[in-house]
């Protein structure tokens, strides 16, 4: 097996890579968008925007795929960032360097693969945009183009985000380290850590903007079926899609959770019920409207959603128990809905104890 050279510019090129603020972040609906794109475009089973970090590649958007990561000296991409242009390997089996690969002789069984270099403002590549495909593939001229420019398209979004007010205020708020232990590696959104870090905080800044912290709790209708009836690879799968369709459904700003197994929390910060409850149909809505793919089966499957607003006076983890006991009523009235639960100062947090 080849393992990827290091490039003379390596210590340049990780800084690059670590002052973007990329590593270990949440899933962005947009880049999963498009490697969702790319992926029918090109008609393959695995497309990856891969980040080439220090010991392993790290995966900012992925289809087709199930881990996070994966060593760096057994990666395609850590070859893909030493090229001017694609790094094209149409049969793995072909191909000397790549033969033994452990990716190719174990799952994914990796034959053909594909990487346009990432660059960076400054012209460093610090990762790829990927195909990778269990069978011997040829690209066309024209096709090579196309990876190009999706490839462009995925560079000027990464920039964009870059420079944006809210990577600003991650990159304030949090370091890296503290980054990679909030979030869940099976679903890319922050964790039970990460809810218990923002929530005060989100209150905070709500309270600053003249607004209202939102709480949206979230539970998947009957998801033990599909660990029952379908195994817990179609579970992983059905979690992935929807905490896709959960942070589609809301705004770039908003905080997604995994708080544990299939419940998701939202904290938004909004202006009244009537935004909150919009926010909570949007979600709803993004789950039950079509199926979900989950391996060989297509799943129909529906949420539930238990939302309130923190009161200025209210400790936001009380805010969350009635978020909780709105998702209770809303299982109870029949599932597939969303309900809301106000404020009624101390009484309230009595009755929820």
């Amino acid at each position: 097996m080849l393992s990827p050279e290091i490039p003379v510019n390596e210590r340049i090129r990780q800084q690059v890579l670590d002052n973007q603020e990329l590593l270990d972040t949440p899933a962005d609906p947009y880049l999963d968008v498009l490697v969702k794109v790319v992926g029918e475009m090109f008609e393959v089973k695995t497309v990856l925007i891969s980040l080439v970090d220090r010991d392993r590649q790290w995966f900012k958007a992925r289809r087709g795929l199930d881990v996070p990561e994966t060593p760096r000296n057994i990666s395609f991409c850590g070859h893909a960032i030493l090229q001017d242009d694609l790094f094209l390997v149409e049969d793995t089996h072909l191909d000397t360097r790549f033969s033994d690969n452990p990716i190719v002789t174990n799952p994914p069984f990796l034959r053909f693969y594909a990487g346009q270099p990432l660059y960076t403002e400054s012209g460093h590549a610090i990762g790829t945009l990927c195909l990778l495909h269990p069978k011997p593939k040829h690209l066309s001229s024209k096709q090579k183009r196309r990876l190009k420019d999706m490839a462009t398209l995925a560079e000027g979004y990464l920039k964009l985000r870059h420079m944006s007010e809210h990577a600003k205020e991650l990159r304030a708020a949090l370091s890296r380290e503290q980054r990679k232990a909030m979030l869940d590696s099976l679903t890319q959104v922050w964790n039970r850590a990460g809810l218990e870090h923002f929530l005060p905080r989100e209150q905070t800044r709500a309270e600053e903007r003249d607004l209202k912290l939102g709480l949206l709790f979230c539970d998947l209708d009957y998801f033990k079926r599909v660990n029952d009836q379908h195994g817990h690879d179609a579970g992983d799968k059905v979690l992935w899609e929807c905490a896709r369709r959960i942070t589609a459904a809301v705004r770039p700003q908003d905080i997604v959770t995994r708080s544990g197994g299939e419940e998701f929390v939202v904290l938004t910060q909004v202006h009244d019920e009537e935004e909150l409850r919009r926010i909570g149909e949007r979600i709803r809505t993004s789950v039950a409207r079509t199926p979900i793919e989950a391996g060989e089966v297509e799943l129909e499957l529906t949420i539930s959603v238990g939302c309130a607003l923190a009161d200025a006076q209210e400790n936001p983890e009380r805010a969350l128990k009635r978020a909780d006991k709105a998702l209770y009523h809303a299982k109870g009235n029949g599932r597939n809905r969303v309900e809301f639960s106000a404020y009624e100062g101390k009484k309230t947090y009595d009755a929820l104890n």
